[in-house]
């Protein structure tokens, strides 16, 4: 009675393993069935919002499914990306995750609850720009070799970025190591204040993403300093690379990328990659972002995968090095 009732079970066990496929297969089949809710990890009006929603809004438009766009601000973003770790791997919750948290998070801030690589299946990355650096119009910071100089002279020079921990503050602090300079940070909450104080007088440079920059640049009130990508940027292309002056290792991008929990199945995230990526093939979604100055992003899971992989390894380094920590 025993052994029959062991062979029963482990029937069960074998049948059962061999539906689970077609199980997963026919539940992405039927996804949708109900909204997706998809985390924006700042407040509204910010770059990563703007992007959030154009995509966003797409989405439901060319697939009829409902996208709910949930703005959930908080601890440099943690506060998103750690919830939609925690939520079911059903596809029904995701998250616009970017550089600053899903790169820093872990490193700068204590009892961070996810791991940037293994709580999430990577989607797709949606975008990337270049952080700039600027000065004030009339400041006699205008390129990279001006920056150096003005950094090893006996005062020194502030840097405004937008807030303790973010990739601009990071970047600083290699920037600070490759030049030898005397560089002070003077976080703020946020790029707008930041700007307003570079205009002001207040800080000396500011390192802020190109969307943030870019409307100051083009009014004459700010003039470009540098971009921290290999190549310089369409949109600012008077401001020289790092590289240019011979800090070759100098490609910091801040990126965009939508992620679900772990675990999710196979089908539904490739299901919401070729959703995504029709989206960013649109004319008037790519316009609308490349207006920013950003670049569209696209192409497979696997491979946003295997950049998130060893983007993070890379930051990992910055970050350990920097000896930075956000309480």
């Amino acid at each position: 009675m025993i052994r029959r009732k062991i062979g029963l079970a482990m029937a069960a066990a074998v049948l059962g393993a061999g539906l689970l496929p077609a199980l997963v297969h026919a539940q992405a089949q039927e996804y949708p069935a109900r909204p997706i809710r998809l985390v924006i990890p700042f407040p509204p009006g910010g770059g990563t919002d703007f992007v959030s929603r154009t995509v966003g809004t797409k989405l439901g438009e060319m697939t009829g499914w409902t996208i709910v766009l949930e703005n959930r601000p908080g601890a440099g973003g943690n506060i998103a990306i750690e919830s939609v770790a925690k939520a079911a791997p059903d596809g029904y919750t995701i998250v616009m995750g970017q550089s600053d948290n899903m790169m820093l998070g872990p490193f700068l801030y204590p009892n961070v609850g996810y791991d940037s690589v293994k709580s999430f299946e990577a989607i797709v990355r949606v975008s990337a720009a270049p952080l700039v650096v600027v000065s004030a119009s009339g400041s006699k910071i205008t390129d990279p070799v001006s920056l150096a100089a003005a950094g090893k002279s006996a005062r020194g020079i502030t840097w405004g970025t937008a807030g303790n921990g973010t990739v601009g503050h990071l970047f600083g602090e290699q920037i600070k190591a490759a030049m030898g300079i005397n560089l002070v940070q003077v976080p703020y909450k946020g790029a707008s204040p930041a700007m307003t104080d570079l205009i002001g007088g207040a800080v000396d440079v500011a390192i802020l993403s190109v969307g943030s920059v870019l409307p100051h640049i083009r009014s004459g009130k700010a003039q470009p300093v540098a971009v921290t990508s290999a190549a310089r940027s369409a949109v600012v292309p008077d401001a020289k690379t790092f590289a240019e002056a011979g800090y070759k290792d100098v490609d910091v991008m801040i990126w965009l990328g939508l992620f679900a929990p772990a675990g999710t199945p196979a089908p539904i995230v490739a299901r919401l990659n070729e959703a995504v990526n029709r989206v960013l093939a649109q004319p008037d979604i790519q316009q609308k972002i490349v207006g920013q100055g950003v670049s569209v992003g696209g192409g497979s899971a696997a491979d946003f995968a295997a950049f998130v992989k060893a983007d993070y390894a890379r930051w990992g380094v910055v970050a350990r090095r920097s000896g930075v920590k956000v309480e």
